[in-house]
């Protein structure tokens, strides 16, 4: 998003905070009504470009809202949504996008009232994990001709009783309705929202054994005081690394692996 719209976002993401600091607001069904809205809205396209158009006073878009989907959700949601369309966007995909956000970002709020969200970010992690590994769960997860009810039972199988609440609900409703990403550029967004909402980054760590807890408190630390930032540590284990560790902070990759080494020599000595 650039502009306006990440204006907008930023604003909704603060009130989104306000609302959830609320003992008595619902996270977890702030997050479902606030999907159901994104649902609407990504099939209404004309709807949607009502409630960006910025000829028309914002005042009157939220009292549109008001009257189609107050009654249907709670205050709480409703307020936020008045509040969306009282904001101006760059465009009026940006709206559904912003509140995919907002309803991914209060399901890991949920999470993070119920002290999981280190969990859930865990979970996300290791699923993706398991997608990328298995052409044929990525398949069966991906695929056109696969219904919804198909996939929701099909993960509910996998995850059900074994991952936490939020965990199913948001890989469930990013494969039901991806908006064109892939599931695995979905699964790596949620994780970033995740380690946000601890003002964390997240490492990615792969390593030829399993990592002590020692060294993993030791490398931690250390990429905290190099970013500046508490990592939050997403652990792999490869054993074609044959020693050391490979770290990838977003698209900067540590490399630190004996494997890594020796690819290094071999190409200085071929030069």
């Amino acid at each position: 998003m650039n502009g306006a719209s990440r204006e907008a976002l930023t604003a909704a993401r603060e009130r989104l905070d306000a609302l959830t600091d609320s003992t008595s607001v619902d996270a977890a069904q702030l997050a479902d009504e606030l999907a159901a809205v994104t649902a609407l809205l990504d099939r209404e396209a004309g709807l949607r470009r009502v409630l960006t158009d910025p000829a028309q006073p914002g005042e009157a878009k939220a009292q549109l809202v008001q009257r189609l989907i107050g009654g249907q959700v709670s205050g709480s949601t409703a307020d936020l949504l008045s509040g969306l369309a009282r904001s101006r966007w760059s465009q009026s995909r940006d709206l559904v996008d912003a509140l995919e956000e907002l309803a991914d970002i209060a399901d890991l709020t949920a999470a993070e009232k119920t002290g999981t969200l280190d969990d859930v970010e865990d979970e996300l992690f290791r699923f993706g994990r398991i997608v990328s590994s298995s052409t044929e769960l990525r398949a069966a997860l991906t695929h056109r001709a696969a219904g919804a009810s198909a996939k929701v039972e099909l993960l509910h199988r996998l995850l059900g009783g074994r991952a936490k609440p939020a965990t199913e609900r948001l890989v469930t409703r990013l494969t039901t309705a991806p908006r064109g990403r892939s599931l695995e550029a979905g699964l790596e967004s949620l994780s970033k929202l995740a380690a946000d909402r601890r003002n964390r980054m997240v490492a990615v760590v792969t390593s030829a054994v399993p990592l002590s807890d020692g060294q993993r408190e030791r490398l931690g630390a250390a990429l905290t005081k190099l970013y500046g930032r508490r990592m939050h540590l997403n652990l792999d284990v490869d054993p074609e690394v044959i020693g050391g560790i490979r770290v990838q902070v977003g698209d900067e990759v540590i490399n630190g692996s004996l494997a890594d080494r020796l690819d290094e020599a071999a190409r200085r000595m071929a030069s």
